[in-house]
């Protein structure tokens, strides 16, 4: 079976917006975006990957976040999900927002032009890669060892990802908000349907689920 690249959780707004302008070390989002009304669906969830408490809903949005860590092999992500550092690396100490237990437990591509020595915390090792997207691909898949890659994002990364043709599954959750600016994923998914199949799937916390398959 061939090994996919899946976009998974991919969390925005109702008009598409995913993250605010000016991230900063405080402010992982950036300015005017309000994680908690974004993200709430998913720390709501019995298998949110962060609850350190028994509890949460089960159902359609616990579902997909159950299916987060399923057959995947290794991730890739942007450099501003790692962190907020911009230009060559200042602080090596500083080892991302993640904590000293990452929810990733797979090896970990982030895309920078400038590099830095691999480290590893818990059962997840972050590299640090420069490259075009389908050189970063085949390493994350031979890192995977015949499992799945998450393209996890941000924005910028998976358009990137989109753009080369190279996501093979999405999963977009659309929350009930309208944040009017910030970095947009799209302007409407219909953007996606001369690429991809498309199936919209309500849930009843009010969040909107959009699948998407190649065509």
């Amino acid at each position: 079976m061939d090994q996919l690249l899946r976009v998974q959780n991919f969390t925005v707004s109702r008009d598409g917006v995913a993250a605010g302008e000016d991230q900063s070390l405080e402010r992982p989002f950036g300015h005017d975006v309000d994680p908690g009304q974004l993200f709430a669906w998913a720390g709501a969830t019995a298998s949110w990957p962060n609850r350190t408490e028994p509890g949460g809903t089960r159902g359609l949005d616990d579902y997909f976040t159950r299916d987060f860590s399923h057959n995947i092999g290794a991730e890739i992500m942007g450099r501003n999900k790692f962190g907020p550092q911009r230009g060559p690396w200042q602080d090596h100490e500083w080892q991302g927002w993640w904590g000293d237990e990452p929810p990733f437990r797979t090896p970990v591509f982030v895309l920078t032009h400038h590099p830095r020595p691999s480290f590893t915390l818990s059962d997840t090792t972050f590299h640090f890669v420069d490259g075009e997207p389908a050189t970063v691909l085949a390493q994350a898949r031979e890192a995977a060892r015949g499992k799945d890659v998450r393209l996890g994002g941000g924005v910028s990364t998976v358009r990137e990802f989109l753009d080369a043709g190279l996501v093979d599954t999405l999963h977009v959750a659309v929350a009930p908000v309208t944040l009017g600016s910030g970095l947009r994923l799209w302007d409407s998914p219909e953007q996606l349907l001369d690429r991809y199949h498309m199936e919209v799937v309500p849930s009843p916390s009010g969040m909107t689920h959009h699948l998407f398959w190649r065509r």
